[in-house]
């Protein structure tokens, strides 16, 4: 299973919110780029990118970080996601040096844009759902919607999606535990590969999630436990490895 550290930018420095929480802030490092090395040089083998700003603006606000990311580290796939609402967007990405772009709100207000998308960039796409008590939440999660995690899911099946990025919005930076269950759920319901994501927060959550890698869950995403230090991500990666 692969383990994804998570690289969350907001005016340009390296943070991370509490469930998605702008005004609940903690800023890790004012330098992206050496954070991104520190994980890189403790076996990071993908980043997982959000500009913060760009989910709430519509629009990449923190794009040069990212570029200057993925300059600095040509062999580690990119993922990035917020405030990727075009084809334009993606294009420009991809020209950076970026391997995957992920999907959110347009995911779930134009699902056939991601179609078009998954067209366009073979290989390339991967939808994020952010969900809170299993519905589906937009707009850099101010907003939730009708629609179930399972239920989006489902609309990608045959569309070419590379990776579903699952996340539990009400466990998001709380370190409180994984939500195993749900996304065990999704992964089950789909062929789709998922993500976890929100709540990774020992090496309790790494056992639960290797236990059922075999059930369509590829990897999990990093957060808080790696930057306050409850996870080693060099350690957890060879546990990991070993399962």
């Amino acid at each position: 299973m692969l383990l994804i550290p998570a690289i969350d930018l907001k005016d340009g420095q390296c943070v991370r919110l509490r469930q998605g929480r702008m005004d609940d802030t903690t800023v890790f490092s004012d330098s992206p780029v050496a954070m991104a090395a520190r994980w890189v040089s403790a076996g990071a083998r993908r980043l997982h990118l959000v500009d913060l700003n760009g989910a709430f603006a519509g629009e990449p606000v923190n794009d040069e970080v990212v570029r200057a990311i993925v300059q600095a580290f040509p062999e580690i796939p990119v993922q990035i996601g917020g405030g990727i609402r075009d084809a334009a967007t993606v294009q420009a990405y991809l020209d950076a040096g970026v391997q995957y772009c992920i999907i959110g709100t347009k995911a779930v207000q134009e699902p056939a844009f991601v179609l078009e998308l998954c067209q366009q960039f073979p290989g390339h796409i991967i939808v994020g759902i952010d969900a809170k008590a299993g519905r589906v939440a937009t707009e850099g999660w101010a907003e939730v919607s009708s629609v179930s995690a399972v239920e989006l899911a489902q609309q990608f099946a045959q569309a070419g999606v590379s990776a579903i990025v699952y996340t539990d919005i009400a466990r998001d930076g709380m370190m409180t535990g994984v939500n195993v269950e749900e996304t065990l759920k999704l992964a089950q319901s789909i062929a789709i590969p998922v993500v976890a994501s929100g709540g990774v927060t020992d090496m309790a959550d790494i056992e639960a999630l290797c236990a059922v890698k075999t059930q369509g869950i590829m990897g999990a995403i990093l957060g808080r436990s790696i930057y306050e230090g409850t996870i080693d991500l060099a350690q957890a990666q060879q546990f990991a490895d070993a399962q």
